[in-house]
């Protein structure tokens, strides 16, 4: 099949794919997006597609990628259109036209600051992911011994990091005397507008005292929540929707019908009205967040790390064994008091909706791919639930379990002896760790707990040392099905183990 998705080709797409009706040459430049991944094309460029498409052109994005050409590579010669897929049991298929600029950030970084800088662009967003952020996990303070951070306060016009790059932009703008940028953060992080505000500002305070005031003054980081199921791109998904639109895209992506975009209305130079999209405007994004990052990311990376162990290769797969998908669901009710419920939420519904969610065999979301970047991921997923839990006095050990799924996880084997590629910011220490401490659950736990920048003030809490090491040993014991039918409950034989198991009579 030699015909390429472009701009050229529209026309001659299947009448049952959506795609652009507006003049995408006529566009505005309104918002500068970073982190070109499939997460965002899935959702902030759609929901953006269809507020252009419905009359207001102002929102062309211009994309960055931080790092590799490989996406700008796959849709620059289709003129930035690519094919979003929703799967499910019908599935629908359109093409999305909102990303009409594609820069490499390495590649040319003053061209990106000056995109960013451009009168135009109103909101800068982001999905970058947890680690890109330079981020102490633990305590949430900015690194300021990452190796990015320190190159770009030695080289401010030559920025790599996230906060170089805003920042560039930012003492550029004041200085042309344009009102400043929204940035708008849509990654998995506690308050993500607040935290990437304090990071920015510090970030800032190092580099220029006069700035970091500005900034503090004048950059108003909102709030947000997002959600949409967005699993890695595949082989077989090309050829699947090349089949389905007639021509070929380069880099499609695929996503489960259900999104969400919660969005705290602060602004200072105007933003698409999302809304009509579907998004939900408000002034506290606080509890949708905490439900969804403890709820649905906490049970992710649980699926994630259980289901890999047990030799799931897919979420579907790991939701189709009756004791992990029991495991998961004690989970979120262990999680749930926690949990405060946002107005006119139904919770139940909400769990029920997720399990359901990650029981979508069209969704081909590998275990292993959730799995990356643990470290960063822990201390919003599930640790700040144990904070919590502890201090009230309510059980912990579900998630001591998922704690004890991704240690053997980062230990490097898995439960038939053969290596597992660990993709972390923290995985030579975590290896090295691990290594010296050796297998027992005595040793091992202790060790990876004592990883501050992980556990922080959790490092030396006795009642988790307890109940990891606990879940430890009877997952090396049992294996991960087993251990997550035990934690389930969901048997009286196996509720019987954990119970002697809790006082001490059994690993």
């Amino acid at each position: 099949m030699s015909l390429r998705l472009s701009n050229a080709t529209l026309c001659r797409l299947p009448a049952d794919v959506a795609r652009p009706a507006y003049d995408r040459a006529a566009l505005g430049h309104g918002i500068v997006h970073l982190g070109l991944g499939a997460f965002h094309r899935a959702h902030q460029a759609a929901y953006t597609d269809a507020i252009i498409a419905a009359g207001d052109t102002r929102w062309g994005i211009t994309a960055a990628s931080l790092r590799s050409p490989d996406t700008r590579d796959a849709l620059a010669p289709q003129d930035g259109l690519y094919a979003l897929e929703q799967r499910s049991q019908t599935d629908q298929i359109a093409v999305i036209g909102s990303i009409t600029n594609i820069l490499v950030a390495p590649e040319d970084p003053a061209a990106l600051i000056a995109q960013m800088a451009h009168p135009q662009t109103a909101i800068v967003s982001l999905t970058v992911t947890e680690k890109a952020y330079c981020r102490d996990p633990a305590s949430g303070a900015l690194d300021e011994a990452d190796a990015l951070i320190r190159h770009d306060l030695a080289n401010p016009h030559a920025p790599r990091s996230v906060f170089g790059f805003l920042t560039a932009a930012i003492a550029d703008r004041r200085a042309a005397g344009l009102a400043p940028f929204t940035v708008l953060c849509c990654d998995n992080l506690p308050s993500n507008g607040h935290t990437v505000h304090k990071l920015l500002h510090r970030f800032a305070t190092l580099r220029d005292a006069d700035l970091a005031a500005y900034v503090a003054g004048e950059i108003a980081c909102p709030d947000t929540m997002v959600d949409r199921i967005v699993p890695a791109t595949t082989d077989s998904d090309r050829a699947r929707i090349a089949t389905r639109l007639g021509m070929q895209d380069a880099w499609p992506v695929v996503a489960e019908p259900f999104t969400q975009w919660v969005i705290e209305d602060r602004f200072t130079a105007g933003r698409p009205a999302w809304e009509n999209a579907g998004a939900t405007l408000t002034h506290d994004v606080a509890p949708f967040e905490a439900m969804k990052l403890r709820l649905l990311n906490g049970s992710h990376s649980a699926i994630a790390y259980l289901g890999y162990l047990a030799g799931h290769e897919t979420v579907a797969d790991a939701m189709g064994d009756p004791a992990i998908s029991a495991f998961v669901a004690t989970l979120m009710e262990r999680t749930t008091p926690t949990v405060a419920l946002p107005g006119g939420v139904d919770l139940d519904g909400y769990k029920a909706s997720l399990l359901e969610r990650f029981r979508n065999p069209a969704l081909q979301h590998r275990t292993w791919q959730i799995a990356m970047d643990g470290s960063q991921k822990l201390p919003q997923r599930i640790l700040g639930p144990v904070r919590e839990l502890l201090a009230r006095d309510l059980p912990i050990d579900c998630h001591a379990l998922t704690i004890a799924a991704w240690m053997r996880y980062v230990a490097g084997i898995d439960e038939r002896g053969q290596p597992i590629d660990v993709r972390d910011p923290m995985a030579a220490e975590l290896t090295r760790i691990a290594s010296s401490a050796g297998p027992l659950p005595e040793h091992l736990v202790p060790a990876l707990l004592r990883v501050t920048a992980i556990f922080g003030d959790l490092s030396t809490h006795p009642g988790l040392r307890h109940a990891v090491t606990r879940a430890f040993a009877y997952l090396s014991d049992n294996g991960a099905q087993k251990a997550a039918a035990a934690y389930a409950g969901n048997s009286l034989a196996i509720t019987a183990a954990i119970s002697g198991l809790r006082t001490g009579l059994v690993k």
